[in-house]
């Protein structure tokens, strides 16, 4: 199961790219990668080694941020905070966890929505001195 998490989203995000624009933010000498997604995408066996709710009103928030500044452009340790809102402005706040395997760091928060909901993200991405900024996206979740 090795990788088993990172592969499928690298195939999320290219299979999405044809759908989606790319979503990522350049920042300096960084890419932040990002994505939000029904945790019905992950496979129970992926969601159970995780520890993730997989839930038809459970989304997930994947965030890569990578140094272009090197060679390999490889992925760098942040501290992320953040919150979501929907459109009658509750809140709720991101509880990150990072995630590791071989090279890869990559950073997950679930989120909860209803069908038809738009949720507002609104995150900070720090990196040492060399990186601090904030993050902000908007996603549509729908109940399959």
């Amino acid at each position: 199961m090795i990788r088993s998490l990172t592969t499928m989203l690298v195939l999320f995000f290219c299979l999405s790219s044809n759908a989606f624009a790319e979503q990522k933010q350049k920042v300096g000498n960084f890419d932040i990668h990002y994505v939000a997604l029904s945790s019905t995408f992950l496979t129970p066996s992926i969601a159970k080694s995780y520890g993730i709710k997989r839930s038809s009103y459970t989304g997930i928030i994947n965030i890569a941020v990578l140094d272009t500044s090197v060679d390999g452009n490889p992925a760098v340790p942040v501290e992320l905070s953040g919150v979501a809102n929907n459109l009658l402005d509750a809140r709720i706040d991101l509880k990150f966890r990072e995630i590791r395997e071989g090279d890869s760091i990559y950073y997950i928060a679930e989120v909860p929505y209803r069908d038809d909901q738009e949720i507002n993200f609104k995150i900070a991405v720090k990196y040492d001195k060399k990186l601090n900024t904030i993050l902000t996206f908007k996603q549509k979740f729908y109940v399959e």
